[in-house]
Formats: structure tokens, C-alpha cells, sequence
């Protein structure tokens, strides 16, 4: 089965467990997902005696599936992760550009209108303001008042077709900085489902973790596939101490 149709399938589960009980993961993600798919393959093999302390092939057979829509949230959240992070490393190369042409715009327009003091007055409301998406706004009004009022500008050789520039680049600069700065909430979101997943996932994990850790304690070989090596490798303690349940 794919990733999205185990997605798919635990979704409710996992949008059922409560905020404040979601974990977040002490290792890395792909590292324990694919801890999680070797603890399925291992457990399958101990299926009979696992059913002897109550863990059920049906518990076991899940497994894979809460591994690949883990699997699938962590995709989402790192798409939204990165699209925002793609956002903000466009907007730092493109917003200059923008912020160059609109103070171009108001330095042409002032000179262009400088006996128009209506027009004047309208330039001077345009220019009040500052950040990003005031900028946004100036290159769009800008543009409508520069096509209102083409003559003053042809008169002086403007290139009027930066009016129809500046209309462009308040469109795509407004879309990029909504991506930038307003994907922070979708984000947020898609982390917290990551987490909820995760969760989900590690609940069976250390079920089974436990439950084979209890049977096989003293058959080392079987033991050893019970455990986290990943924890293992990185705590530092006696080579005689066992593993905490759930690892």
C-alpha cells in the first residue's frame, strides 16, 4: 500500500488524538520509521509466541500501515517547511528589484506631475508608509495613476510600458510574500499532524517493543530486535544495562 492510501486510511485516527498529547520525535523521523518497519518484519517471525502475552497479528499488521502515514506526514511537512523557505530565499533576490522600480516610479511621477499639484497630492498618499507590503501597494497604484494620466509621462520619454512592469510585480511580489510570511500557520499545522502521526505510530512501537522485550529476555538474539539501536548506539552507559521499555 502507498504512503498516501496509509495516510489516508489513519487519517481520523490521528487527527483524533488531542493536541496536547502529540509528541514530538527525539529521533530523527526517517531513523525511526525505518526502525519501525524492521520491528514489523522482526515481530512477524514471532508472531505465535507474541499472541501469547496479547499482541494480536491484526496490532502487528498495522504496523506498516501507521509507518507509511507517518511516513506521508512528514512528506507534507516538509514540503511546507520548504516552500516557505524557498519563499523567503526569492523574496530576499526579487524584493530589491521591486523596491527599486517603485522608487523609480515615485521619482519620475514627482518630476513628470510636479505642475499638477492634485496629482501631486495623490503621490505624496502613495508614498506614506513603508514595509514590504506598503511597497506591494505603491507599485500598483503607481500603476493605475501612471495609465490615468499617460501624457505628463510621454512628455518626458517615460517607458510607459514599466507601468504594466510595476502592475506585474505588485501581483507576483504580493503572491510571494503571502508564501513567504503566510504559510507559517499552514506549517504549523502540517507539524502538528507530523507529530500526531508520529505518536500514533510510537504507541504501537512500543507496544510491540515491549511486549517482545518481555518475552525474550533471556534469548539475546530475539531480544536485540526489540530494541531502539539507534538509542542504543548513542547513550553512553555500561554494556550490562538494559534498554528502558518503549525503546
Amino acid at each position: 500500500m502507498a504512503n498516501v492510501d496509509d495516510y489516508n486510511q489513519k487519517l481520523e485516527a490521528i487527527q483524533a488524538i488531542p493536541d496536547e498529547k502529540a509528541q514530538v520525535p527525539t529521533i530523527p523521523v526517517d531513523v525511526y520509521l525505518q526502525e519501525a518497519e524492521n520491528l514489523y518484519h522482526w515481530s512477524r517471525d514471532d508472531q505465535e509466541q507474541l499472541a501469547t502475552i496479547g499482541i494480536t497479528s491484526e496490532q502487528i499488521e498495522d504496523l506498516p500501515v501507521r509507518t507509511g502515514a507517518c511516513r506521508e506526514t512528514q512528506s507534507i511537512w516538509f514540503k511546507d517547511r520548504y516552500s516557505q523557505q524557498e519563499a523567503q530565499r526569492d523574496w530576499s533576490r526579487l524584493s530589491p528589484q521591486a523596491y527599486d522600480l517603485r522608487n523609480e516610479l515615485l521619482h519620475t511621477f514627482r518630476y513628470a506631475y510636479r505642475k499638477d499639484p492634485v496629482i501631486l497630492g495623490r503621490i505624496s498618499a502613495i508614498a506614506e508608509g513603508d514595509g514590504h507590503a506598503d511597497m506591494i501597494q505603491d507599485l500598483n497604484d503607481l500603476a493605475v495613476l501612471g495609465r490615468e494620466n499617460q501624457a505628463p509621462l510621454e512628455a518626458i520619454g517615460f517607458d510607459l510600458s514599466k507601468l504594466d512592469l510595476a502592475a506585474t510585480k505588485a501581483d507576483e511580489m504580493g503572491n510571494l510574500l503571502g508564501l513567504a510570511n503566510g504559510d507559517k500557520a499552514d506549517q504549523n499545522q502540517s507539524k502538528l499532524l507530523r507529530d500526531k502521526a508520529y505518536t500514533y505510530l510510537k504507541e504501537l512501537v512500543d507496544e510491540i517493543r515491549d511486549a517482545g522485550k518481555y518475552l525474550f529476555w533471556r534469548n539475546p538474539q530475539r531480544y536485540q530486535g526489540y530494541i531502539s539501536h539507534y538509542r542504543k548506539n548513542r547513550r553512553s552507559t555500561t554494556a550490562d544495562e538494559e534498554p528502558a521499555l518503549g525503546e
